[in-house]
Protein backbone atom coordinates (compact mmCIF):
# COMPACT_ATOMS: atom_id res chain seq x y z
CA UNK A 1 0.00 0.00 0.00
CA UNK A 2 0.76 3.43 -0.49
CA UNK A 3 0.67 7.19 1.49
CA UNK A 4 1.76 10.36 1.19
CA UNK A 5 2.45 12.41 4.05
CA UNK A 6 0.64 15.93 4.01
CA UNK A 7 1.63 18.74 6.18
CA UNK A 8 -1.06 18.85 8.58
CA UNK A 9 0.20 17.70 12.01
CA UNK A 10 -0.46 16.13 15.21
CA UNK A 11 1.91 17.39 18.58
CA UNK A 12 1.68 14.56 21.27
CA UNK A 13 3.39 15.73 24.69
CA UNK A 14 4.00 13.45 27.64
CA UNK A 15 5.03 14.06 31.24
CA UNK A 16 5.05 12.02 34.76
CA UNK A 17 2.19 12.62 37.11
CA UNK A 18 0.13 11.20 39.88
CA UNK A 19 -2.65 10.32 37.47
CA UNK A 20 -3.91 9.79 34.38
CA UNK A 21 -4.87 13.33 32.67
CA UNK A 22 -5.33 13.67 28.92
CA UNK A 23 -5.83 17.75 27.49
CA UNK A 24 -6.48 17.60 23.29
CA UNK A 25 -6.69 20.85 21.49
CA UNK A 26 -7.63 21.87 17.45
CA UNK A 27 -8.98 18.59 15.77
CA UNK A 28 -10.38 16.00 18.03
CA UNK A 29 -10.88 18.11 21.18
CA UNK A 30 -13.95 16.80 21.64
CA UNK A 31 -13.26 13.76 22.05
CA UNK A 32 -13.55 12.20 25.34
CA UNK A 33 -10.16 12.71 27.68
CA UNK A 34 -9.75 9.77 29.40
CA UNK A 35 -8.36 6.56 29.34
CA UNK A 36 -10.53 5.74 26.42
CA UNK A 37 -8.57 8.58 24.25
CA UNK A 38 -6.20 6.62 21.62
CA UNK A 39 -3.19 8.70 22.82
CA UNK A 40 -3.80 7.77 26.58
CA UNK A 41 -4.19 4.19 25.12
CA UNK A 42 -0.66 4.30 23.49
CA UNK A 43 1.02 5.89 26.18
CA UNK A 44 -0.01 3.48 28.54
CA UNK A 45 0.84 -0.10 26.46
CA UNK A 46 4.07 1.67 25.92
CA UNK A 47 4.92 2.48 29.49
CA UNK A 48 3.11 -0.11 31.33
CA UNK A 49 1.49 2.37 33.55
CA UNK A 50 -0.67 5.27 33.72
CA UNK A 51 0.70 7.64 35.81
CA UNK A 52 1.46 10.80 33.00
CA UNK A 53 -0.28 13.79 31.62
CA UNK A 54 -0.62 13.49 27.84
CA UNK A 55 -1.60 17.09 25.76
CA UNK A 56 -2.21 16.53 22.13
CA UNK A 57 -2.56 19.27 19.51
CA UNK A 58 -4.29 18.23 16.10
CA UNK A 59 -4.38 20.09 12.99
CA UNK A 60 -5.66 16.67 11.08
CA UNK A 61 -9.29 16.61 10.59
CA UNK A 62 -11.02 13.21 12.32
CA UNK A 63 -12.85 10.94 10.43
CA UNK A 64 -12.25 12.42 7.00
CA UNK A 65 -9.50 9.79 5.56
CA UNK A 66 -6.64 12.20 6.26
CA UNK A 67 -4.78 9.76 8.22
CA UNK A 68 -5.61 10.65 11.88
CA UNK A 69 -5.50 8.08 13.69
CA UNK A 70 -1.98 6.64 12.66
CA UNK A 71 -0.43 9.60 12.79
CA UNK A 72 -1.68 10.05 16.57
CA UNK A 73 -0.36 6.83 17.43
CA UNK A 74 2.87 7.16 16.13
CA UNK A 75 3.06 10.66 17.96
CA UNK A 76 2.09 9.12 20.95
CA UNK A 77 4.26 6.23 20.50
CA UNK A 78 7.11 8.58 20.11
CA UNK A 79 6.44 10.97 22.87
CA UNK A 80 6.67 8.18 25.37
CA UNK A 81 9.80 6.54 24.12
CA UNK A 82 8.52 3.71 21.81
CA UNK A 83 11.48 2.12 20.27
CA UNK A 84 9.55 1.43 17.10
CA UNK A 85 7.11 3.66 16.66
CA UNK A 86 6.07 2.43 13.33
CA UNK A 87 5.36 -1.07 14.97
CA UNK A 88 3.21 0.37 17.41
CA UNK A 89 0.96 2.62 15.34
CA UNK A 90 0.49 0.23 12.84
CA UNK A 91 -0.95 -2.71 15.38
CA UNK A 92 -3.22 0.28 16.48
CA UNK A 93 -4.57 1.34 13.23
CA UNK A 94 -4.67 -1.96 11.42
CA UNK A 95 -2.31 -1.41 8.20
CA UNK A 96 1.27 0.24 8.44
CA UNK A 97 0.78 2.87 5.13
CA UNK A 98 -0.25 6.06 6.79
CA UNK A 99 1.88 5.07 9.94
CA UNK A 100 4.74 4.80 8.06
CA UNK A 101 4.33 7.77 5.92
CA UNK A 102 3.75 9.93 9.57
CA UNK A 103 7.21 7.86 10.74
CA UNK A 104 9.41 8.58 7.59
CA UNK A 105 7.70 11.66 5.45
CA UNK A 106 7.44 11.37 1.96
CA UNK A 107 5.91 8.70 -0.14
CA UNK A 108 5.64 5.40 1.46
CA UNK A 109 4.86 1.62 -0.23
CA UNK A 110 4.20 -0.45 3.32
CA UNK A 111 2.66 -3.72 4.26
CA UNK A 112 3.05 -6.86 6.69
CA UNK A 113 5.61 -8.97 6.72
CA UNK A 114 5.43 -11.75 8.81
CA UNK A 115 3.72 -9.52 11.01
CA UNK A 116 5.74 -7.02 11.59
CA UNK A 117 5.42 -3.76 9.29
CA UNK A 118 8.00 -3.15 6.88
CA UNK A 119 8.43 0.36 4.87
CA UNK A 120 10.14 1.77 1.99
CA UNK A 121 10.48 5.29 1.05
CA UNK A 122 9.99 6.06 -2.34
CA UNK A 123 10.81 8.89 -5.32
CA UNK A 124 8.31 12.06 -4.84
CA UNK A 125 8.92 15.41 -6.99
CA UNK A 126 9.31 18.53 -5.10
CA UNK A 127 7.30 19.78 -8.30
CA UNK A 128 4.41 18.49 -6.98
CA UNK A 129 1.78 20.06 -4.63
CA UNK A 130 -1.82 18.91 -3.19
CA UNK A 131 -5.35 19.75 -2.64
CA UNK A 132 -7.64 18.38 -0.51
CA UNK A 133 -11.59 18.66 -0.85
CA UNK A 134 -12.33 17.86 2.99
CA UNK A 135 -16.27 17.46 3.42
CA UNK A 136 -17.76 19.00 6.36
CA UNK A 137 -18.92 15.38 6.87
CA UNK A 138 -17.20 12.64 8.65
CA UNK A 139 -17.27 9.13 7.55
CA UNK A 140 -16.09 6.25 9.67
CA UNK A 141 -13.26 3.95 8.62
CA UNK A 142 -15.72 1.49 9.75
CA UNK A 143 -18.39 2.09 7.65
CA UNK A 144 -16.04 2.41 4.43
CA UNK A 145 -14.77 -1.03 4.94
CA UNK A 146 -17.88 -2.70 5.76
CA UNK A 147 -19.20 -1.86 1.94
CA UNK A 148 -16.35 -3.42 0.31
CA UNK A 149 -16.41 -6.94 -1.04
CA UNK A 150 -15.08 -9.85 -0.24
CA UNK A 151 -13.44 -10.44 -3.28
CA UNK A 152 -12.73 -9.07 -6.60
CA UNK A 153 -12.59 -9.84 -9.88
CA UNK A 154 -8.98 -11.09 -11.33
CA UNK A 155 -9.42 -8.59 -13.91
CA UNK A 156 -10.03 -5.61 -11.20
CA UNK A 157 -7.15 -6.36 -9.46
CA UNK A 158 -4.90 -6.36 -12.67
CA UNK A 159 -6.28 -3.00 -13.78
CA UNK A 160 -5.09 -1.60 -10.25
CA UNK A 161 -1.91 -2.88 -10.19
CA UNK A 162 -0.89 -1.21 -13.60
CA UNK A 163 -2.26 2.14 -12.64
CA UNK A 164 -0.43 2.13 -9.39
CA UNK A 165 2.88 1.55 -12.00
CA UNK A 166 1.69 4.75 -13.54
CA UNK A 167 0.97 6.51 -10.56
CA UNK A 168 4.29 5.75 -9.29
CA UNK A 169 5.74 6.93 -12.37
CA UNK A 170 3.23 10.15 -12.22
CA UNK A 171 4.90 10.59 -8.73
CA UNK A 172 8.59 10.82 -9.32
CA UNK A 173 8.42 12.32 -13.08
CA UNK A 174 5.14 14.79 -12.98
CA UNK A 175 5.28 15.17 -16.78
CA UNK A 176 4.00 11.71 -17.22
CA UNK A 177 1.18 12.10 -14.38
CA UNK A 178 -2.24 11.62 -16.28
CA UNK A 179 -5.74 11.46 -14.40
CA UNK A 180 -5.21 7.87 -15.77
CA UNK A 181 -2.75 6.99 -13.31
CA UNK A 182 -5.64 7.11 -10.26
CA UNK A 183 -8.40 4.80 -11.83
CA UNK A 184 -9.42 2.36 -8.95
CA UNK A 185 -11.31 -0.68 -9.33
CA UNK A 186 -11.24 -1.68 -6.07
CA UNK A 187 -12.99 0.17 -3.41
CA UNK A 188 -13.73 3.89 -5.04
CA UNK A 189 -16.88 2.78 -6.80
CA UNK A 190 -18.29 0.61 -3.65
CA UNK A 191 -17.98 3.62 -1.30
CA UNK A 192 -19.97 6.12 -3.52
CA UNK A 193 -22.66 4.69 -2.42
CA UNK A 194 -21.80 6.34 0.93
CA UNK A 195 -20.71 9.38 -0.88
CA UNK A 196 -22.90 9.22 -4.23
CA UNK A 197 -21.41 13.43 -5.23
CA UNK A 198 -17.65 11.79 -5.12
CA UNK A 199 -17.40 11.24 -8.98
CA UNK A 200 -18.88 14.62 -9.66
CA UNK A 201 -16.01 15.85 -7.12
CA UNK A 202 -13.12 13.84 -8.71
CA UNK A 203 -13.82 15.40 -11.69
CA UNK A 204 -13.95 18.82 -11.26
CA UNK A 205 -10.68 18.19 -9.26
CA UNK A 206 -9.48 17.42 -12.96
CA UNK A 207 -11.17 20.02 -14.69
CA UNK A 208 -9.72 22.36 -12.01
CA UNK A 209 -6.33 21.78 -13.60
CA UNK A 210 -4.97 19.09 -11.24
CA UNK A 211 -2.83 16.27 -13.20
CA UNK A 212 -4.93 13.53 -11.42
CA UNK A 213 -7.82 12.62 -8.28
CA UNK A 214 -8.33 10.08 -6.06
CA UNK A 215 -9.86 9.41 -2.49
CA UNK A 216 -7.68 10.12 0.11
CA UNK A 217 -7.71 6.97 2.22
CA UNK A 218 -11.48 5.34 2.81
CA UNK A 219 -12.50 9.07 2.31
CA UNK A 220 -14.46 11.44 2.05
CA UNK A 221 -11.74 13.61 1.66
CA UNK A 222 -10.53 13.38 -1.61
CA UNK A 223 -7.23 14.41 -3.46
CA UNK A 224 -6.03 16.35 -6.40
CA UNK A 225 -2.04 15.81 -7.12
CA UNK A 226 -0.97 19.03 -9.18
CA UNK A 227 2.29 21.20 -9.79
CA UNK A 228 3.41 24.26 -7.37
CA UNK A 229 2.66 26.63 -10.40
CA UNK A 230 -0.79 25.33 -10.66
CA UNK A 231 -1.68 24.82 -6.70
CA UNK A 232 -3.22 28.56 -6.13
CA UNK A 233 -5.17 27.97 -9.09
CA UNK A 234 -6.83 24.80 -8.93
CA UNK A 235 -7.78 25.31 -5.39
CA UNK A 236 -9.09 28.45 -6.62
CA UNK A 237 -11.31 26.78 -9.31
CA UNK A 238 -12.02 24.03 -6.85
CA UNK A 239 -13.99 26.30 -4.81
CA UNK A 240 -15.86 28.05 -7.49
CA UNK A 241 -17.11 24.33 -8.69
CA UNK A 242 -17.75 23.44 -4.98
CA UNK A 243 -19.80 26.57 -4.76
CA UNK A 244 -21.83 25.79 -8.23
CA UNK A 245 -22.46 22.33 -7.08
CA UNK A 246 -23.68 23.24 -4.03
CA UNK A 247 -21.76 20.94 -1.65
CA UNK A 248 -20.23 22.33 1.86
CA UNK A 249 -16.33 21.24 2.07
CA UNK A 250 -13.02 23.21 2.92
CA UNK A 251 -10.03 23.14 0.05
CA UNK A 252 -6.65 22.94 1.92
CA UNK A 253 -3.61 23.71 -0.42
CA UNK A 254 -1.42 20.88 1.62
CA UNK A 255 2.72 20.33 0.46
CA UNK A 256 4.47 16.99 0.96
CA UNK A 257 6.09 16.36 4.44
CA UNK A 258 9.64 14.81 4.04
CA UNK A 259 10.88 14.60 7.65
CA UNK A 260 8.14 12.77 9.26
CA UNK A 261 8.61 12.03 12.85
CA UNK A 262 10.25 14.80 14.63
CA UNK A 263 11.15 14.52 18.20
CA UNK A 264 11.46 17.81 21.02
CA UNK A 265 9.30 18.53 23.53
CA UNK A 266 6.14 16.81 22.22
CA UNK A 267 6.61 14.46 18.70
CA UNK A 268 5.06 16.15 15.57
CA UNK A 269 3.87 14.20 12.68
CA UNK A 270 2.32 14.58 9.88
CA UNK A 271 -1.36 13.29 8.37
Amino acid sequence: MLAIALDRYVQVEVVPAPALSVRSTGEGAHLSGDASHLAARVVADVLGHDRFAVTVHSQIPISRGLGSSAALAAAAAGAAGAEDPLAVAAAYDGHPENAAASVFGGLVAATMVEAKPQAATLALSEQLAFVAVVPDRSLATSDARRVLPESVPRVDATFNLGRMGLLLAGLAEPSVLTSAATGDRLHQDARTTLFPEAPALLAALVEAGALASCWSGAGPTLLGITTQTALAGVSDRVEGALASLGFSASVLQLQADRDGLVYGDSAELPT
